[in-house]
């Protein structure tokens, strides 16, 4: 139960930055897309999903959400390892985040077969 609440608060905390460090996420992003509009709606849908993990009756979907759309973003990060000048600001960091986005794929996928 504690681990659910976690995934949650961590949903909302992420999608909350997106609106107050919208510049953060704006490398991720071809410039040939709507980036700000894309990191917005992102940032609405991370909320939307993390209110949802703490409301029991939503809280399958809301799961099944947080794993589709880690699987989404999970490319990014991936590129973002080879890239000369990685989005999250380093080698190192973008590193450190690839395992952390399957560490997040696996957890919302465990709440959501609880």
């Amino acid at each position: 139960l504690i681990s659910t609440f976690i995934l949650g608060s961590i949903m909302i905390l992420g999608g909350v930055m997106h609106f107050f460090m919208t510049e953060l996420y704006l490398p991720f992003l071809p410039l040939f897309l709507p980036r700000e509009a894309l990191i917005y709606l992102s940032g609405i849908l991370e909320i939307s999903l993390g209110i949802g993990v703490f409301i029991p009756r939503l809280r399958f979907y809301a799961t099944f959400g947080i794993l589709l759309m880690m699987l989404l973003f999970l490319p990014l990060h991936i590129i973002d390892i080879f890239k000369q000048n990685p989005a999250i600001g380093s080698h190192q960091l973008a590193l450190i985040r690839l395992p952390l986005q399957f560490i997040l794929i696996f957890w919302a996928w465990y709440i959501h077969k609880k």
